[in-house]
């Protein structure tokens, strides 16, 4: 199976760059299934139904998030009846959406957990206990033919452990929520892809994605003057595919980075 999964896109101009590249990496890579982290989508702060529809209409299968989901209220009603929209699974009880579902692909199944760290984040239910009931109640290669886990997290140490305590049990396990892509895409010992961030899909002459004088402002003088808003150069579309064998386990990860600023590296077909 081939996942291809994109990380947080922010604002227009990653919307904008998605819409652009999305069509050209699905026909080279011929991916079974498209993720991609969306709570920055709405100006850089949550999701839309208007967004979320615009991104299923480019090819985008499943849509995870992190901190900002709730941001824009309108989200709160309409998560609970589209299920291709994941907020963190360890939440409390009782909160709108979901935070895992299987999808069925021309593929196979596959099973997505959305979940968020707490080290430097909201104090939340504990991660790794939510990913197990998932990974337990849905075992990989039994009841999904595939597994990711979008690990929207701060630390990276916290990202690493849920990689390795996902290892041999998931297909893909990604961090979202640093904006930047990590060089460390690799297939744990046990067979579970891994990087640390998948990246933006943002226009990098920028502060994580966000227009650099706010964020400078901040920094230098302690006070803020204004909204952080998203930068508006050329975006690159950043984010990870991973083909699986026939247990679900990995056998090839590989970064994607296309178009903007930074240097490009699209995945070979073969």
């Amino acid at each position: 199976m081939k996942i291809l999964f994109l990380g947080d896109i922010i604002g227009k101009p990653g919307r904008d760059a998605v819409s652009v590249e999305l069509p050209g990496l699905k026909a080279r890579l011929m991916p079974d299934l498209v993720i991609a982290n969306g709570e920055n989508a709405a100006h850089g702060f949550g999701l839309t139904r208007a967004i979320a529809e615009e991104y299923f209409g480019m090819g985008i299968d499943v849509i995870s998030t992190g901190n900002h989901w709730a941001d824009q209220k309108e989200i709160l009603t309409y998560i609970d009846k589209e299920d291709r929209i994941l907020r963190p699974q360890n939440y409390p009880r009782g909160t709108p959406g979901r935070g895992a579902n299987l999808y069925q692909t021309p593929g196979g199944s596959v099973l997505v957990v959305n979940v968020m760290g707490r080290v430097f984040m909201d104090a939340l239910d504990d991660p790794f206990a939510a990913v197990e009931a998932e990974l337990s109640a849905c075992p990989l290669g039994e009841a999904a033919d595939a597994i990711v886990v979008d690990m929207h997290a701060e630390a990276t140490s916290e990202k690493m452990a849920m990689g390795h305590f996902c290892d041999g049990r998931a297909s893909l396990v990604v961090g979202t929520h640093q904006h930047v892509p990590t060089a460390d895409a690799q297939i744990l010992p046990g067979g579970t892809a891994y990087q640390t961030d998948a990246g933006a899909c943002a226009d990098y002459d920028s502060v994580i994605g966000m227009d650099k004088a706010e964020p400078m402002q901040r920094f230098l003088r302690k006070m803020s003057s204004a909204r952080f808003t998203p930068a508006t150069g050329p975006a690159t579309v950043c984010g990870v595919f991973v083909e699986t064998g026939a247990k679900g386990l990995a056998t090839r990860i590989d970064p994607v980075r296309v178009g903007g600023r930074l240097k490009q590296a699209v995945p070979p077909t073969s």
